[in-house]
């Protein structure tokens, strides 16, 4: 602890026991409040209303199972970039609007740089990804070009932060 900080917390309000809270609920989301309790040395009890504060304060957004996409149904991976016809707000509202409907895209950045949005989508494979290329994405609003590229090989795939 400093003079500037009394908390204990750093710059972001955690401090290591709250960061090592983290760490371990990233890693196994389903893990026990006591075991949760033992891996990061403290009462039940305190590790309990950590976890709610940092739930309260926005830390942890939530808490999925990890699914297997080739089972599912889903086992094509395709980034899309898009560049739409016009950057305007309406334009860009309306894509966005109609990006958060479709259940194939997984993830949708405006990004910096030759194209507007980069998207992830799923699909069962490369028949229905032409499919959705042609009755989904061409027919977003705004739409007026996009790059395709086709996963062979998930080399790292993760949604761990580091802390």
């Amino acid at each position: 602890m400093s003079d500037a900080d009394p908390t204990g917390r750093g710059a972001r309000g955690l401090d290591k026991i709250d960061r090592r809270i983290l760490r371990v609920l990233q890693v196994d989301g389903r893990i026990s409040n006591l075991k949760l309790a033992e891996a990061v040395h403290l009462s039940p009890t305190a590790v309990l209303e950590r976890v709610r504060r940092l739930t309260r304060e926005g830390y942890i957004l939530g808490y999925e199972a990890r699914l297997d996409p080739a089972l599912l149904g889903a086992g094509l991976l395709v980034f899309v970039e898009v560049l739409l016809d016009r950057t305007v707000h309406d334009v860009m509202d309306n894509f966005k609007a109609a990006v958060q409907v479709r259940p194939e895209i997984l993830e949708a950045h405006l990004v910096a740089g030759g194209f507007d949005y980069l998207l992830k989508t799923r699909v069962a494979d490369m028949r229905a990804y032409r499919e959705f290329i042609g009755s989904v994405i061409w027919t977003l609003p705004g739409v007026r070009e996009t790059r395709t590229y086709a996963v062979m090989e998930e080399v790292k795939h993760t949604t761990l932060l580091p802390l």
